[in-house]
């Protein structure tokens, strides 16, 4: 049986424009562009027919890039915003965690507030009652429940509405992306209660950026891309996909950066200029690559990197070597290494050729750096040295500081009580 059916949805905006700014129904009727006023251009369809079945008692996921559509249909579900085309039918209770402190009245009280929202939700003052305390204690806000809520944190109000939302003890429970702004001890808890919503069959529709939680916690997921549904399913399978598919765009929105005309990025321009050497021994080419041998320009952290070159040497020559350096958009150097400093010995070069560098993690901190190449003799003689001529990206959620990621690890002795991350 399912638990929420949604049916070929669609769902349609109008965007704002300043030549409608003073326009009225009436001046609109009298100058007979009522509906000329809506042209094509000025509407955004946030969903495109989608179609979903969740099962009653199963957690479903949402995810996709930031306006793909996941908030918008949460409030379709919810009943929030009403569908320009298809239909939403839910069974049972509808409780929704969707725009932080949506439905609170900033000027009172928090306790207040408990009271409004709950009877919005469809409980009792009976019922609320019995529930106010541990609602209360469940946000952890006794201190500030007679204080007014726009006096709270935003950590404050995710507390009191997720303690709300969960307390009306609703068959289906709405989450869109309000996690992310609690505070670490009270995440944890908030998904020990998902859990529990779990353990006892309620149905939960849960929209997240957070990949490594959607994956651990639904049975399902969907992925929206540009108001469409593009799959559902198995949530690793889905996740690897949605990741797959933002890779690829990041690596083809650094291509077009990169190949950019000369003169729009002068500081480019610069770098690209920067080669030198009479090319005794000349560099042709060079394609940065994954350790699988596919080229491209984005790299996450723990990915490796191929550095391949193409060498062409018209005479034999018997004193080279080939190094890569590379450096962050600073010009700070990150790494740098060549033949000669790790002992390799010339004996002879002559035609053409490949020189290629291995490397098995980078081990960088999310940014745009760039690689230096080059050919020269043991004491520095360019033959052909380019600087700065390749760049790459190096992708990453996780907030490092400094230049590059160190492999690590935290213990702790028994006595500090700290929480681990919920992604570990």
């Amino acid at each position: 049986m399912n638990a929420i059916e949604v049916d070929h949805v669609s769902r349609i905006y109008q965007k704002y424009s300043a030549r409608h700014r003073f326009q009225t129904f009436k001046s609109a009727l009298v100058k007979g562009d009522l509906f000329r006023a809506l042209r094509p251009d000025e509407l955004v369809t946030a969903l495109e027919d989608v179609s979903l079945n969740v099962e009653k008692g199963q957690t479903f996921g949402v995810i996709g890039e930031n306006g793909s559509g996941k908030s918008t249909l949460l409030k379709v579900i919810a009943g929030i915003a009403k569908p320009t085309k298809g239909r939403v039918r839910t069974e049972g209770k509808v409780s929704a965690l969707i725009e932080l402190g949506a439905g609170f009245h900033p000027e009172i009280s928090g306790r207040e507030n408990i009271y409004i929202n709950g009877i919005m939700l469809g409980l009792s003052k009976k019922e609320i009652n019995a529930k106010f305390d541990e609602i209360v204690a469940f946000a952890e806000l006794e201190d500030f429940i007679d204080a007014p809520v726009k006096t709270y944190s935003s950590g404050m109000y995710m507390r009191l509405g997720f303690a709300i939302a969960i307390n009306v003890n609703p068959d289906i429970l709405l989450i869109d992306e309000v996690l992310a702004v609690g505070d670490a001890s009270f995440v944890p808890k908030c998904l020990d209660r998902i859990d529990d919503f779990r353990r006892r069959e309620k149905t939960i529709l849960f929209v997240s950026h957070d990949l490594n939680t959607v994956a651990k916690i639904c049975d399902d997921v969907a992925w929206l891309k540009g108001g469409r549904v593009q799959a559902v399913g198995e949530p690793k399978r889905i996740v690897d996909a949605y990741l797959q598919d933002v890779a690829e765009k990041q690596e083809k929105d650094f291509e077009k950066r990169r190949q950019e005309p000369a003169g729009i990025q002068e500081e480019d321009k610069g770098r690209r200029e920067n080669r030198w050497g009479k090319r005794e021994i000349e560099i042709s080419r060079v394609s940065l690559k994954s350790l699988a041998g596919k080229e491209k320009s984005v790299f996450s952290p723990d990915e490796g990197m191929v550095i391949e070159m193409d060498i062409a040497a018209p005479s034999r020559q018997q004193d080279f070597v080939f190094g890569i350096g590379i450096f962050n958009s600073q010009g700070i150097s990150c790494y740098g290494t060549n033949t000669h400093l790790e002992d390799y010995e010339p004996v002879s070069i002559e035609g053409e050729g490949k020189v290629v560098c291995r490397i098995e993690r980078l081990c960088l901190i999310n940014g745009t750096y760039y690689l230096d190449v080059a050919a020269h003799k043991k004491d520095g003689y360019p033959y052909d040295y380019h600087r700065n001529l390749y760049s790459f990206m190096v992708s990453s959620s996780l907030r490092d500081e400094g230049i590059a990621r160190l492999p690590h690890g935290w213990e702790f002795s028994e006595n500090i009580k700290i929480a681990p991350p919920k992604k570990a």
